[in-house]
This record gives structure tokens, C-alpha cells and sequence, in this order.
């Protein structure tokens, strides 16, 4: 995952509003949004070269979502798969916060990652690239390949087209829109993470398209205060252009 947008008891409506990109090689496979563990009632989509996911959502009420932290200088070949993360905390039976505090002393094992953590009562970043464990107040937020709110151009972009969809409704429609939104930032504007600046151009859009890698998928996750998620996942097929793949859109009651 290489965006999450998200607005946390900002809405009338809504206790979390979250839109996000998973952005993959695109030779790497995967399955769509469903259930895909018998007898848990686990919604995510599948990584199925490491068994992981990057965003899921519980019939408890856990959501969790991670990003990459990008710095290849720090990268180890051998760390396990930071998609496991997500299902740990999601079959933990803790709150975010007793998950963090119990369950990630060995955080230091994997690639960088940045963390979000949601239960019923609250929501929690985490990283191991250097920030503290942080309960996050109301607000809208963005979360990409650096920390929290670094306002990289596509995070800054983002936010102001998720409160702009905020005004305008909030449905899973105008959400999909803005995570399709291919704008290019201006090069001067770019950060420098290591990876040379062809990559940092092609990283630069919201949705993400080249030859090997790019928006695998796109993702809507809306939670009312009655505890209704609906969740709608757009894949995306690579050719020549971008075009929409697979959809699905799964709604279920936390418990």
C-alpha cells in the first residue's frame, strides 16, 4: 500500500472515511477484496507470494492499514512479510493500543513500514523509521512512503480532494475518482528518497502507471456510527493505458 487518505470522526455521517492505492509490481499476485480465511471474518484483499495484506477490516471492529516506508538504502532481503502485521493485529483480540505496546517490540525486523491501527474506540499511527506510537485526535489524515502528513506533492493533492469529496457527499464514487486522479507534480517539487528521479516521477501521481509497477488496486472503506462498513475495492489492468479491472463492494456489521 502506497497511499491512505482518511477522515476519522470528520463526517456527519461517518466514523472513518478511508481511501487508498496499492500500489505493486504489477507480476506480483494477488486476490481481490473478499474472505479469505474459513471461519474468520476477515475482509482484505490477498498478497499471495507472502500470504499477507496491506489493508483489512474485521467483523470486531479492527481496521488496520500499512504503507512502505521508502528508503531502499535501509532495506533488508530477509525481513518478513510486513503484510502479516495487519492480520496479527486483526486476529489479536487487543486494541490498537495494547497491540502496539504488546506486540511490536520486534518491529525493528521489518522494512520500514508506517502502521494504522483502528478499533472501536480509537486510532493509532505507528512506525519503525523513527516516530512514536501516536493516538490520532479527529482530522483528516494522509499516509504515504514517509511519515504521517509528510506533504509530499500526491499527499497534499489528496487530502484536498478528500475534503473536497467530503463536502460533496462522501460516496464510494467521488472517492474512487480522486484515487484515480493521475496529476503530475512538478519536478522541483519531488523528494529525493533514493530510488533516482525517473522513479520519483513515476511514484509522483496518485495513481501510479508504468511497464512493471503501478495502482494495483484502489480501495473505499466507509464506517458509519451505527457500525456499517461497506468496503468497494477497483482493480486495475496494465497495457498500453490504465483500465478498470475487477469491482467489488462487500458491506457487513461489526460486532
Amino acid at each position: 500500500m502506497c497511499l491512505i487518505l482518511f477522515a476519522y470522526k470528520s463526517h456527519p455521517d461517518y466514523r472513518l472515511i478511508l481511501a487508498a492505492n496499492r500500489d505493486e509490481f504489477l507480476n506480483r499476485p494477488t486476490a481481490p477484496l473478499g474472505f479469505h480465511f474459513p471461519g474468520e471474518k476477515i475482509l482484505c484483499g490477498l498478497d499471495l507470494q507472502a500470504g499477507g495484506t496491506w489493508l483489512a477490516v474485521s467483523g470486531a471492529g479492527r481496521i488496520a492499514g500499512i504503507t512502505n516506508y521508502r528508503d531502499p538504502a535501509r532495506n533488508k532481503f530477509d525481513a518478513p512479510s510486513r503484510g502479516d502485521i495487519v492480520l496479527d493485529y486483526l486476529r489479536s483480540g487487543r486494541s490498537a493500543k495494547e497491540f502496539l505496546a504488546e506486540s511490536m517490540p520486534n518491529r525493528h525486523i521489518y522494512n520500514g513500514f508506517n502502521l494504522l491501527l483502528i478499533d472501536l474506540q480509537s486510532c493509532w499511527y505507528s512506525s519503525n523509521a523513527g516516530q512514536d506510537d501516536k493516538e490520532l485526535i479527529p482530522g483528516v489524515y494522509g499516509l504515504s512512503n514517509r511519515f504521517l502528513d509528510t506533504p509530499w506533492p500526491k499527499l497534499v493533492r489528496g487530502k484536498e480532494l478528500l475534503l473536497k469529496a467530503l463536502r460533496e457527499g462522501a460516496d464510494p464514487e467521488s472517492i474512487l475518482r480522486l484515487l484515480g486522479d493521475d496529476f503530475q507534480p512538478p519536478e522541483e517539487l519531488l523528494p529525493d528518497t533514493g530510488v533516482g528521479l525517473a522513479w520519483e516521477k513515476t511514484l509522483a501521481p496518485i495513481r501510479i502507471h508504468s511497464p512493471t509497477y503501478g495502482t494495483r488496486s484502489s480501495a473505499v472503506i466507509l464506517v458509519g456510527y451505527d457500525q456499517s462498513v461497506q468496503f468497494v475495492e477497483q482493480t486495475w489492468e496494465h497495457g498500453e493505458g490504465i483500465q478498470a479491472g475487477e469491482r467489488e463492494d462487500i458491506q457487513m456489521m461489526l460486532s
